[in-house]
């Protein structure tokens, strides 16, 4: 028998419809309405706002280490936003804007990076993970919460962030997997912000994209331009009702870049130029939203220094809540962990309070 191509029924597509100017592609145009699009700004401002401050609290010994979001928000922003109540939201490191959108109080962002388990606590009412930073991981656990709302018949879909570095983890792939064999009502969202930590996106795979990592699974997958907060809305909301209808997943890679340090323990400049940032900067989703919303007449400088003002009082308050509740007693790492204290462990809190007693003489 002579040889023949087979046909795969999967695709994979190319998403942009805002460009680097705010010029939108008027047939993609999703035609959101003034207050969708404002949610979308001021979320995706919070979510940079929020940053920067974070950073500084670093900085100056206030808070631990960290890992920003800055230039990512656009895929998350559309995520949270687009998630219905009953959703479920699995989230990696970087998507702050997303929690926010969900009801995560920002104090708790704080605590989870200030070392504090209190970051941990899921707010009353909202279908969310905490948290993971261990790469990839969450994608099983994700696995686990779309089959088990396709088990109780539900129509509740989820959506699970990971990173480029990520799909090199075999959790990934296992999770993939399990949800093209079990037709899972799941969205993976790669954030393809171009490095992990310091290894270029294109050393960890000989694949063109991200994207067609899903072929092989048996489900679709799409590339979009993650600076495109109308795209990155497009892609979601598209894989979200397909996932809703019973359709099964979707693999969303969202292209961006990582503008900050991969954590403030990271030295950039060891593995990237000026000049890559510089051409990344021109693309940033912040500025290409704004530009956009002027032209629309959506946002002018009145509103623009409004918004500033509410996100600053608005940080200022959870950084405020969070110093409030930092100073705790260094016993408390003992605390909240066995219902009954193994023996060990209570030697070991003795002595280190006797330890503390002697300091404090």
């Amino acid at each position: 028998m002579p040889r023949k191509k087979i046909k795969i029924s999967t695709k994979v597509e190319w998403l942009s419809i805002l460009d680097e100017s705010g010029k939108v592609d008027a047939h993609l145009d999703p035609k959101l309405d003034a207050d969708r699009l404002l949610t979308l700004y001021r979320l995706m401002l919070t979510a940079r706002r929020a940053d920067e401050r974070i950073i500084k609290l670093q900085r100056q010994g206030r808070i631990g280490t960290y890992g920003p979001c800055r230039g990512q928000e656009a895929s998350h922003v559309a995520a949270g936003v687009l998630l219905g109540r009953n959703d479920w939201l699995i989230p990696s490191y970087r998507e702050l804007g997303a929690m926010l959108a969900r009801g995560w109080p920002l104090v708790r962002y704080l605590q989870f990076w200030g070392g504090f388990e209190e970051g941990n606590e899921v707010p009353e009412g909202v279908n969310d993970l905490p948290i993971s930073v261990p790469v990839a991981s969450q994608c099983l656990h994700a696995v686990g919460i779309a089959w088990a709302q396709q088990y109780r018949d539900t129509d509740n879909v989820a959506i699970c962030f990971n990173g480029d570095g990520g799909t090199s983890e075999g959790d990934f792939h296992e999770a993939m997997n399990f949800a093209g064999v079990y037709n899972l009502p799941l969205v993976f969202i790669i954030n393809n912000n171009q490095y992990a930590i310091s290894h270029p996106w294109g050393k960890q795979t000989r694949s063109e994209t991200l994207a067609q990592k899903a072929v092989a699974y048996g489900f679709d997958g799409i590339r979009v331009d993650g600076n495109d907060i109308l795209a990155c809305y497009v892609a979601i909301a598209e894989a979200i009702a397909k996932a809703r209808r019973g359709d099964g997943p979707t693999l969303i890679e969202a292209l961006t870049y990582r503008l900050a340090v991969h954590t403030t323990a990271d030295d950039p400049t060891k593995y990237r130029d000026d000049a890559e940032v510089a051409e990344w900067q021109a693309r940033e989703p912040l500025v290409r939203f704004g530009t956009y919303l002027r032209a629309r007449e959506i946002l002018d400088d009145a509103l623009a220094e409004e918004l500033e003002a509410d996100i600053g009082a608005f940080i200022k308050k959870a950084v405020d809540e969070y110093e409030a509740k930092r100073e705790t007693d260094p016993l408390d790492a003992f605390a909240y962990v066995y219902e009954t204290m193994p023996a060990e462990l209570a030697s070991q809190k003795a002595e280190f309070q006797a330890a503390l007693e002697r300091e404090r003489r």
